[in-house]
């Protein structure tokens, strides 16, 4: 379904920079449409944003309507989000303290739409006392803030107050936009990525995984409004916008020791990471020189991370599990299933074209302790992230 986002543009010389957030939100899908202050026109021209959204501009609240009826009240009912950017100081004050006496405050003050905030200011006034009391109270009457980096502003002072870059506004407004409360109130941790065990300064023993599944399951789980701790080894992804906490780890050790951590508030556990099951028994602090015999290195077993997190699960939490395999899949899986005290495991079989390391997609079984088994042909990893969570959050639910 089309979400509709207005855009309220106040008078800031950030104004030009909206212009790129609209033609951003416009290419991914939303439906937009633009209100503009009478001091936001001194800076960027209805026509350019008309042009960009494909729809009427809004700039006075007494133009005769295209249509009969109250435009501020039919814009405030059509949102999904309404976002300000930029906001100056003066509109924060207006609406904070219950001022409406133009389109944008008005419209606002009569929408159910989640609510965005994109302060850009001169450094000192965004420091203002004042201002700042309006924003806290802004935010705990649940408005959303994406707030200003610091940098050199127009005024030629330095600080923070510049707007946040349109392509960071997007990316929060897309997670704002579809983000669902299916999952609230639940936490979920999950494990991503490879670890890294060193030999010495310059060597180390890694996997081939790159963390695409993990970070889909996070992706997605923060999508349906879940409290998500993403704990990651090596990977080359960009972490997931709205994460509660995100902490990279580098060896199995440190993995176990984080997980370890956060698991005893954790309602879910996602087990996607791909983690070395040796670790080299001594560190050498320096480079091993290249000898003319062969090289023999004394492995050590790590942890196994699902099965210590097994032994403490309590009956309030669930435990998913992964089973990357290249032979005897579904056996393997079974095996590792009741080792570890999962409720459900997802085995896929790495030789299969489109399963495995490096993918968008995957072809998974989700199995069951009860013998079941559901199998899944060819899908997305963002798919099968979400059967996965819809099924955790099942067994969780029932289990309350």
């Amino acid at each position: 379904m089309e979400k509709n986002i207005v855009v309220g543009v106040s008078g800031g010389i950030a104004a030009y920079k909206a212009c790129d957030v609209v033609s951003k939100l416009k290419k991914q899908g939303f439906k937009i449409d633009v209100i503009m202050t009478k001091n936001a026109q001194e800076f960027v021209s209805p026509l350019t944003f008309q042009t960009l959204s494909n729809q009427t501009v809004v700039t006075d609240m007494f133009e005769t309507p295209s249509d009969w009826n109250v435009e501020h009240i039919e814009l405030a009912k059509k949102a999904d989000v309404f976002v300000i950017v930029p906001a100056t100081a003066n509109i924060i004050g207006k609406i904070a303290n219950g001022i409406a006496d133009d389109m944008i405050t008005t419209t606002i003050m009569a929408t159910e739409a989640k609510k965005v905030i994109v302060p850009a200011m001169n450094t000192k006034m965004y420091h203002n006392p004042i201002v700042q009391e309006n924003i806290l109270k802004l935010k705990r009457h649940g408005y959303y803030f994406i707030e200003p980096v610091s940098g050199l502003l127009a005024c030629g002072d330095t600080g923070k107050g510049k707007m946040e870059d349109p392509t960071v506004i997007v990316e929060e407004l897309c997670l704002i936009a579809n983000q669902t409360k299916e999952m609230a109130g639940c936490k979920v941790t999950v494990t991503a990525g490879a670890t890294t065990e060193d030999i010495d300064p310059v060597r180390y023993l890694t996997n081939r995984s790159t963390g695409k599944m993990g970070y889909a399951i996070a992706e997605q789980a923060i999508l349906k409004g879940a409290t998500v701790v993403l704990i990651s080894g090596k990977t080359n992804l960009k972490p997931p916008r709205g994460l509660s906490k995100f902490i990279e780890v580098r060896s199995a050790e440190e993995m176990y020791q984080e997980v370890k951590r956060e698991f005893f508030d954790t309602d879910i556990l996602i087990k996607a990471a791909a983690v070395a099951d040796f670790t080299p028994k001594v560190f050498a602090k320096n480079k091993i020189k290249k000898q003319d015999e062969n090289l023999v290195i004394d492995l050590k077993r790590t942890k196994d991370i699902a099965f210590e997190m097994g032994q403490l699960k309590k009956s309030n939490q669930v435990m998913v599990g992964f089973a990357a395999e290249t032979e005897s899949v579904l056996e393997h899986a079974v095996q590792k299933l009741k080792k570890k005290n999962l409720d459900f495991i997802v085995s896929n079989d790495l030789t299969k074209s489109g399963a495995g390391f490096g993918t968008d997609t995957n072809i998974v079984n989700f199995l069951f302790p009860d013998g079941e088994i559901e199998k899944y042909d060819l899908m997305q990893k963002k798919e099968v992230a979400d059967r996965i969570l819809e099924k955790a959050h099942t067994i969780l639910q029932n289990r309350k």
